[in-house]
């Protein structure tokens, strides 16, 4: 069995979150979705580096280990500008990242989960996240296995993306 643990991130996993991404984006170009996040390692592009930087430095980041190991990130805080807003409180998925070396492992959901169980626990009744909204729709059918409901479409400069929500 493995040691599956949820830890608080900050500033020192700026390099494992960066090297994530660039797992993560080699994978989604070798599947043909470079519509995503692009086609090229974030650790090339300044702006994308400082984007993470910015990931690792603020509040919200936590961070799934398997026996010691990184297998996931998850943001949690407020929603994006381009997302329309809420009446309500909400915890608002910024991030959620998994290593393809943990397939199988549920990171994804059990990150998720945690999100959940944070919003129970702070007496947030919602809890959103965006994705992008191209490609072969698998990343918004993995939302929707999950529980989450479509509600809202946006669009940042041609990169189409849709919001989901769930109730704790």
């Amino acid at each position: 069995m493995s040691d599956f643990i949820i830890r608080q991130g900050g500033s020192g996993d700026f390099q494992t979150l960066l090297d994530m991404f660039d797992e993560v984006v080699a994978w989604l170009a070798s599947r043909g979705s470079e519509g995503q996040w692009g086609s090229e390692p974030w650790s090339t592009i300044p702006k994308r580096v400082e984007r993470v930087r910015g990931m690792a430095d603020g509040p919200g980041l936590y961070l799934a280990e398997i026996d010691g190991e990184v297998a996931g990130a998850i943001i949690l805080g407020d929603r994006f500008p381009h997302v329309s807003p809420v009446d309500e409180p909400e915890i608002y998925i910024g991030l959620l990242l998994t290593s393809r070396r943990f397939t199988g492992h549920r990171v994804g959901s059990r990150l998720i989960e945690f999100a959940l169980a944070e919003a129970r626990e702070r007496g947030i009744g919602l809890v959103r996240v965006d994705c992008w909204a191209g490609g072969d729709g698998d990343l918004q059918r993995y939302y929707e296995s999950q529980g989450f409901k479509p509600t809202e479409r946006f669009d940042v400069k041609g990169w189409i993306g849709q919001v989901f929500e769930r109730r704790p």
